[in-house]
């Protein structure tokens, strides 16, 4: 008989956290497997390759009542009699305007939140909160199951969350997976009498399908050889440090470099025009260009001269993966997980968080070939897939 999984995530929208779950459910055995998605909204770009095998539940009606404007939010309740909802939206909607760390907001809403989802009947051998905040205080409250695994996709002490919130959800957890050896040190610095329940699964990435996808053609771009082409793979916010990019642009500019930033993804629609307004405030329009979200984001990256990723904080960044993958000559920032990821000097170049510093980094990379070649030449040494890690996973469901 199969054993009955179940996932929970917001969303399927383009994200780290998303596209992990993706290469995970690729990688899945489904002559072991039945497995559930549960989304609290049934919506985003990877949606369109979650695999056929996957039964995906319908999503919650009222969770789209927090997710719109609260007066029309009210007036809905009212309209439909669902009066008892009132108040956990107006305490969620004052969350909203005053708690401004948007981790911490979430924590904080959840108990409004929550009595607006209702439990899942059926009963499961293991359910995955497959990221940190509501899709594990879910599974804690509202799931059935055997085993319940909470995922941590991000370095917890640079997270903005509140531990105290997270302490009694993490305790009634089997496990606690999260996705590089320095993000289980920041989990065990937070947890550690948790410790024990706390597993590192990398991020699935396999080589044959990004280098296959890499290889397909693109109509929205003139590539400019003449010109240093860098891409940024990354959600337009402050943690993704897009700012100090649009910094590192103008000081690359204003040395003469002639370049194309490319930055593939997007941020809520106050993030893409704060972002937006400052490029255009530094006179970067032709320098510094927001492509969106791409659903194959692979031919750009490698078209790319040098990736960038100038992250404040990460987790364990699966862009930088697929740009050593596809021997990209690479520079990111001292993120506390970096040296997870690259070693400084052998197979990319790690400098501090900061625009000078950035901007200081790509212009050694620009003048210097043999360096670019050096990495370029490291990185086509090393064994990049790991589609084995899901046999981690088989391990805590056994």
């Amino acid at each position: 008989m199969k054993s009955k999984l179940l996932f929970v995530m917001p969303s399927m929208h383009c994200g780290g956290a998303e596209k992990s779950l993706i290469s995970l459910l690729e990688s899945l055995d489904y002559s072991k497997y039945d497995v559930d998605l549960l989304l609290f909204k049934r919506e985003g770009t990877f949606l369109s390759k979650v695999p056929s095998e996957i039964n995906i539940l319908e999503a919650p009606q009222d969770y789209t009542y927090f997710d719109m404007p609260i007066k029309r939010a009210l007036q809905s309740f009212l309209k439909e009699n669902k009066f008892h909802l009132i108040f956990p939206r107006i305490h969620a909607g004052y969350l909203f305007k005053t708690e401004k760390n948007r981790a911490r907001c979430d924590q904080k809403v959840w108990p409004h939140l929550s009595k607006a989802l209702g439990t899942l009947d059926k009963e499961y051998d293991a359910a995955i909160g497959y990221l940190e905040r509501s899709p594990i205080y879910f599974i804690i409250e509202k799931v059935n199951a055997h085993k319940k695994i909470g995922w941590i996709h991000t370095h917890y002490t640079n997270s903005g969350m509140d531990k105290m919130i997270d302490h009694p959800y993490f305790k009634e957890l089997d496990h606690i997976v999260t996705v590089s050896d320095e993000c289980k040190n920041s989990l065990a610095l937070q947890f550690n009498p948790l410790l024990s329940k706390i597993t590192v699964i990398n991020n699935i990435v396999s080589p044959d399908i990004i280098k296959k996808m890499a290889s397909e053609s693109f109509k929205d771009l003139q590539i400019n050889k003449s010109t240093l082409n860098i891409v940024t793979v990354a959600r337009l916010c402050h943690v993704k440090g897009i700012d100090l990019a649009i910094e590192a642009c103008k000081r690359l500019v204003e040395k003469g470099v002639s370049i194309k930033w490319h930055v593939i993804g997007t941020g809520s629609m106050e993030e893409n025009v704060e972002y937006e307004k400052m490029v255009k405030e530094l006179n970067l329009e032709d320098s510094f260009v927001f492509l969106g979200i791409k659903e194959n984001p692979y031919p750009y990256l490698r078209m790319a001269d040098i990736y960038v990723q100038p992250s404040r904080y990460e987790g364990k960044s699966i862009a930088i993966e697929e740009a050593k993958i596809l021997a990209k000559p690479i520079l990111i920032t001292n993120f506390n997980s970096s040296r997870d990821q690259i070693k400084n000097g052998y197979n990319g170049m790690v400098v501090d968080v900061t625009g000078n510093d950035i901007a200081q980094g790509i212009y050694r990379l620009f003048k210097d070939e043999q360096l670019r070649e050096e990495y370029i030449k490291n990185l086509n040494k090393e064994s990049l897939g790991n589609e084995r890690e899901v046999d981690k996973l088989y391990q805590i469901l056994a």
